[in-house]
């Protein structure tokens, strides 16, 4: 490799949990720079969350982030004229990035009426282990299980 590896950059806890976890959250969560109106949507969800189950709201969130968070993906590999699904480990931040996505990308596609009710409705399906972004976390899963054959060509 010619170029050093990029640093990383610092990312400054929320203001309200003091969490750096919520602010990459909604950072994943923000669209074009909007980072004021994407804090508002995510703790409008919280409120939501907590409101409903009765429990803290935050804590139900990062179980609902863990419960859809991969351990494993599938990559291509072309070997010899046929392509094959590899199986192979995710490393942490990649892991929790791809759950923050898949929760993020499945409530923008409800159909609640404001972007916090959506979020709200998939955490709390996150949490109960149903929901969108878990049934592909477990498709992720069986997928990696069937080809668990191919997982010696691992580069």
């Amino acid at each position: 490799m010619r170029k050093s590896r990029p640093k990383k950059r610092i990312i400054l806890p929320d203001p309200r949990f003091n969490d750096v976890l919520v602010t990459k959250f909604v950072n994943n969560l923000m669209l074009q720079g909007k980072k004021t109106l994407a804090f508002d949507i995510f703790y409008e969800a919280i409120d939501i969350v907590s409101e409903k189950t009765g429990e803290d709201g935050l804590e139900v969130w990062k179980k609902g982030l863990t419960n859809v968070t991969p351990a494993v993906e599938v990559r291509s590999r072309r070997i010899g004229g046929a392509t094959f699904q590899i199986p192979s480990e995710i490393r942490p931040s990649r892991k929790s990035s791809i759950g923050m996505k898949n929760l993020i990308g499945f409530s923008r596609k409800r159909h609640e009426k404001s972007m916090g009710q959506k979020l709200a409705a998939e955490i709390m399906a996150a949490y109960k282990e149903e929901g969108s972004a878990f049934k592909k976390k477990e498709d992720t899963h069986r997928m990696a299980e069937a080809n668990k054959a191919f997982s010696h060509f691992r580069f």
